[in-house]
């Protein structure tokens, strides 16, 4: 898929090879987007980003609204494809790895997460919009922190004050003279770490894959000139190559976001040993 015209220099300047102008990589500009409305100066604004994120949110309600709004014993369509993604996620993922008994309740977030996510990484290869959300740290910090509320919360609610931050920090007195420096790693790694990294994980792939769909795209446009159009050929093949992997990642990292935040659910509802 081609790059998003209003942020590629290539496409504004009808920049090539031997034009005597030098290529236009991509960068952090590429994920900087001016305010379609309100001024950026004042924090208070709605760019593109966040016009993503609003239609993703209402393109999900519809889609299961639509689906379900007058569910039939034999499903068409629309609600046998609804029943399929809801029940892997249910199955697959909550009762897997929590628990048929303790996960059910949890099931709305983690098919809402996971949809939200998907969708999020979908607007990459989507033509016009070609921009994943979540290769802005702010969305998936966010989501992050939701699941680090509830985590925590969960924890001290199943252990109790006391039980909660052994919970946390992994106390273990068979461990012996090594328990206080482990009880520290692990409250490092539970209360910092992983909230970092549970963000981080689906940032940086969204950020990278996208830069690598902007380079290749870019690439086909620079080289279209002279003997570079052969070049120009084979940056297109990997522009069609990416697309397809990006695919596949973007359902993955959804995937693996709720995979996690499901493993730290269980993690705080298991008892204490």
């Amino acid at each position: 898929m081609s790059a998003d015209p209003t942020q590629v220099l290539a496409f504004e300047t009808d920049c090539h090879i031997f034009d005597g102008c030098g290529f236009p990589a991509p960068g952090l500009h590429s994920f900087l987007f001016e305010p379609l409305w309100g001024d950026a100066d004042s924090n208070l604004y709605f760019n593109k980003p966040m016009l993503l994120a609003l239609l993703g949110s209402v393109i999900i309600v519809g889609f299961f609204w639509a689906a379900f709004r007058k569910p039939k014993m034999v499903p068409g369509k629309l609600q046998s494809v609804a029943e399929m993604g809801y029940d892997f996620i249910r199955r697959g993922i909550v009762h897997e790895t929590i628990g048929k008994r303790e996960g059910e309740k949890y099931v709305p977030l983690v098919v809402s997460l996971f949809f939200f996510v998907w969708m999020m990484n979908l607007w990459s290869i989507i033509p016009v919009a070609q921009f994943p959300v979540t290769s802005i740290i702010a969305y998936p910090a966010v989501l992050a922190l939701i699941v680090y509320v509830l985590w925590v919360s969960l924890t001290f609610k199943r252990h109790g004050f006391v039980g909660g931050w052994k919970n946390i920090t992994g106390y273990d007195k068979s461990l012996g003279p090594v328990l206080p420096l482990a009880m520290l790693i692990e409250f490092f790694s539970n209360l910092i770490v992983r909230p970092f990294t549970h963000a981080v994980r689906l940032f940086a792939n969204m950020f990278a894959g996208h830069t690598l769909l902007l380079l290749f795209t870019i690439a086909s446009w620079y080289l279209l000139n002279g003997i570079g159009i052969a070049y120009a050929g084979v940056s297109f093949v990997m522009v069609i190559v990416m697309t397809a992997f990006e695919l596949f990642i973007q359902a993955l990292q959804a995937y693996v976001f709720v995979l996690l935040t499901c493993t730290f659910i269980q993690g705080a509802l298991a008892k204490h040993h």
